[in-house]
C-alpha cells in the first residue's frame, strides 16, 4: 500500500515548478491531489496532464492572500472530496523584486510578505477546522534556508516573511498538536525550479555562482524532486511522531 493512499492533499502555487513537483510526488504515494494557484488557465493545462498520466487531481484557483477566497476554496474540496487531509504551503518566493536594500519599495515587501506568511496563514486556518473535525491532518510549509540563516537570490523581504512561516509552523504545531495536527516545514537552500531561478541563477556570474557552491558541501543545488521527497516523509505516517520542526534540505549548507 502507498504511504498516502486516498488522502487529500491540497498543494498551493503548484500549477508549475516547485509546486508541481511535490503534488506529483504526493499522487505517486497515492494521494488525491489538489492543484491551486491564481493562473486559471495553467491549472486547466496542468489537471490535463495530470489526469493523463494516470493521477487523481483537481483544480480549484486561489489567490492565498484573499481570506474569502481561501475559505471558498477549501470548503469545496472538503465537500468535492471528502476531507482535508493534508496542506502544503508552497505559494511564494521573492515574486521578482528587488535584492538590494535601496531598490526594495514598500510595495515589493508588502507583496512577498502577503504571500509567503499571510497566504501559508490564511491557508493553515481555513484548512485546520476541517482537520481537527477528523482528528488529524499534516500541515508541512515551505519555509527556506534564509529564514533562519541568509539568502542567496532573494532580499530582505524574503527572509524576515520566510522567518515568519517558521515561527507560524511552531505554535500552530504547539496550539494544535492534541488534536491529532501535525505542522512541519521544509527548507531549501536554491532550488532550480524553472526559467525564473534559472536567470537569477545565471545572473550571479560565474564567480558568484562558485562563491555559493563553495558553501554547500554537497557542492551542488536541490532539484525540486528532492525537496518534494522531503516533504512526501513528513506529510506520512512516518513522521507520526514529528511536528515543529523544519527540515533543511540544504546540501549541508548550514554547516558552513
Amino acid at each position: 500500500m502507498k504511504r498516502l493512499e486516498d488522502r487529500v492533499a491540497v498543494v498551493t502555487g503548484s500549477a508549475q515548478g516547485m509546486g508541481l513537483a511535490i503534488a506529483k510526488a504526493l499522487g505517486d504515494e497515492g494521494a488525491k491531489i489538489v492543484i491551486t494557484d491564481v493562473n486559471k488557465e495553467q491549472i486547466d493545462l496542468t489537471l490535463s496532464e495530470l489526469k493523463e498520466a494516470g493521477y487523481t487531481a483537481a483544480g480549484y484557483r486561489m489567490d492565498v492572500t484573499n481570506k474569502d477566497d481561501v475559505n471558498a476554496v477549501f470548503k469545496s474540496v472538503n465537500s468535492d472530496m471528502g476531507s482535508v487531509d493534508i496542506l502544503v504551503n508552497n505559494a511564494g518566493g521573492s515574486l521578482h523584486t528587488p535584492h538590494i536594500l535601496e531598490e526594495i519599495e514598500e510595495k515589493h515587501w508588502d507583496l512577498v510578505v502577503d504571500v509567503n506568511l499571510k497566504g501559508a496563514f490564511f491557508c493553515c486556518q481555513a484548512a485546520i477546522p476541517y482537520m481537527a473535525a477528523q482528528g488529524k491532518g499534516a500541515i508541512v510549509n515551505i519555509s527556506a534556508l534564509a529564514a533562519h540563516y541568509r539568502a542567496s537570490l532573494a532580499g530582505v523581504q524574503y527572509t524576515a516573511a520566510k522567518a515568519g512561516v517558521e515561527g507560524l509552523t511552531r505554535q500552530l504545531a504547539y496550539d494544535w498538536g492534541e488534536k491529532g495536527i501535525r505542522v512541519t516545514g521544509v527548507a531549501p537552500t536554491v532550488t532550480m525550479t524553472g526559467a525564473r531561478m534559472q536567470g537569477l541563477w545565471d545572473g550571479k556570474g560565474d564567480e558568484e555562482q562558485k562563491k555559493v557552491l563553495s558553501n554547500i558541501p554537497l557542492r551542488r543545488l536541490s532539484t525540486p524532486s528532492e525537496i518534494a521527497s522531503a516533504v512526501v516523509f513528513l506529510a506520512s505516517d512516518e513522521a507520526s511522531y514529528i511536528s515543529g520542526v523544519n527540515l533543511d534540505v540544504s546540501g549541508g549548507r548550514f554547516l558552513r
